[in-house]
């Protein structure tokens, strides 16, 4: 075999290798194309497929059954009924006794939640003795085990032994308070063991955001006279406005589902009803006890595509008001 002539060698490649060579170099090439356009959907592809198979297909499942009338008391009056459940919601008033109840809770306790989350961690992100011990001890309230958090803050509002009513006798309230008796009162014991669990959590979130802000903002600043309250409102809120969306958006989709609190309440873990009146029953609980206790899973699954449609709605608002709040055209 003749070496090749100078017309058939390649400039900018030189004189061509042994084949071998060609081909494995040209094997390599292709291996790199395929690792970087294919090998990342590799890598994820395991996430999807778990969720196909417990998040979407349930999901989709459970819209199948919102269109069924299908009752595990009764299961030979089941069939199909189209819309007849989503109808019956908009005549259903313990429904929206429930709904007004899970707005209300999220309300009253989120908008408290974040101003002392943000205010917590402006605090913790300070130069303060046994920092690292403060920062642990804000988490601890949220990886208490839910059930034992109810069960405390059930023994702090009691209305006989109770801490707050001892501490309201001492300040000369003669009679005692039952927590669970009317809608504010227990609106109020709600969302104080709400906020109690979820402030510190959101406090370390922030925290994490305040301190990859650059200290030359905070120095030029305070060249220019501002003072901590201005700084804390001008530069640290705008700069953390990605981890104060994303703690919205999580607390809507958290508070709208609110249904632990509520259920191990007072004296209403048995019947799940929400109080005596349904006066703190949110729509989860509701979904609970009409689709497990009362066995119509055809109109629990349609509360449940209602409530997952109200989520939708009241979190993308949510995030767009917070964006605007903070400055974003």
């Amino acid at each position: 075999m003749s070496a090749p002539s100078v017309d058939e060698v390649d400039p900018a490649t030189g004189p061509p290798g042994p084949p071998a060579v060609i081909q494995r170099s040209e094997w390599r090439s292709r291996l790199t194309r395929f690792d970087m356009k294919y090998a990342p959907y590799f890598m994820i592809a395991p996430f999807f497929i778990v969720f196909g198979f417990f998040g979407l297909f349930p999901l989709l499942y459970n819209g199948v059954v919102s269109l069924q009338r299908y009752r595990l008391d009764d299961e030979s009056s089941n069939g199909w009924t189209g819309l007849d459940n989503y109808s019956l919601l908009f005549s259903d008033s313990e429904f929206w006794m429930a709904l007004r109840n899970t707005f209300g809770l999220f309300l009253f306790s989120s908008m408290p939640q974040m101003l002392a989350a943000l205010f917590l961690a402006a605090a913790l992100n300070r130069q303060l003795r046994a920092r690292t011990l403060l920062r642990m001890g804000v988490l601890l309230p949220y990886i208490t085990p839910i059930a034992a958090t109810a069960v405390i803050f059930n023994q702090i509002f009691a209305k006989e032994y109770g801490l707050v009513n001892a501490l309201l006798g001492w300040m000369g309230k003669e009679s005692r308070q039952d927590w669970g008796a009317d809608t504010w009162s227990s609106w109020l014991a709600l969302i104080v063991q709400i906020d109690w669990r979820w402030t510190g959590y959101w406090a370390v979130i922030f925290l994490a955001a305040m301190q990859s802000i650059s200290k030359d903002l905070y120095e030029a600043a305070t060249v220019d006279g501002a003072g901590p309250w201005r700084q804390f409102w001008q530069i640290t809120v705008p700069m953390i406005r990605p981890a104060i969306v994303f703690a919205m958006v999580m607390t809507t989709i958290g508070g709208l589902q609110l249904f632990t609190e509520p259920l191990l309440f007072g004296d209403n873990v048995a019947n799940a009803y929400g109080g005596s009146l349904h006066q703190f029953e949110t729509i989860s609980l509701y979904i609970y006890r009409t689709g497990w206790l009362e066995y119509d899973l055809g109109y629990a699954a349609a509360m449940s595509w209602a409530l997952f449609v109200i989520i939708v709605v009241v979190a993308g608002i949510n995030a767009a008001l917070t964006n605007r709040i903070g400055g974003r055209k």
